[in-house]
């Protein structure tokens, strides 16, 4: 792919790693199956807490005007 554009390999990319991510995300959910597995809502917190997080930051990424928590600052 030597000719492919900056957007074109943002568009291939993001299209792999975003279904990727989806599928891995439908798999998280299997664990809400109350037949197969036992779970208190302070867990579901601890599960679900770092992935928001994380998404969060991500989006902000894509966000130039948006502060990003990654930076190192001393106050």
């Amino acid at each position: 792919m030597p000719d492919e554009s900056r957007n074109e390999r943002f568009r291939r990319l993001a299209e792999t790693r975003g279904d990727r991510l989806i599928r891995e995300i439908s798999l998280l959910g299997n664990l809400a199956n109350r037949k197969n597995y036992d779970y208190t809502p302070e867990e579901v917190d601890a599960l679900f807490r770092p992935i928001e997080a994380e998404l969060k930051e991500v989006r902000a990424l894509f966000d130039p005007a948006a502060a990003s928590s990654r930076k190192v600052t001393f106050k």
